[in-house]
């Protein structure tokens, strides 16, 4: 049985190896819903909870196990300033 109370943003690693994170907390409901990092999403009620074998957990390095991009698009999403970029006043400029 686990005494740690769960935290949204806070990572856990399952008895098992399994790493999520706590995405919300339903007080109302008295639910906790977790996102693995292979972005599976899961409700957990609170007494369930306590019954889980885990440990805190530190972030993976890797932020691309919940979200479905490819290395390819990686290049992509990478901030790159535009051709001939002297002044980002300019740049700031022509944004409208």
């Amino acid at each position: 049985m686990t005494e740690i109370a769960p935290a949204v943003g806070n990572w856990y690693k399952h008895e098992n190896g399994d790493l999520f994170e706590v995405v919300a907390i339903d007080a109302a409901d008295a639910t906790v819903e977790i996102q693995y990092f292979d972005g599976t999403i899961e409700e957990i009620d609170f007494d369930s909870w306590q019954e889980l074998e885990l440990e805190e957990a530190e972030p993976p390095d890797d932020w691309t196990g919940s979200v479905d991009v490819d290395d390819d698009e990686l290049t992509d999403l990478r901030d790159k300033p535009e051709q001939d970029f002297d002044d980002p006043l300019e740049y700031l400029d022509r944004q409208d």
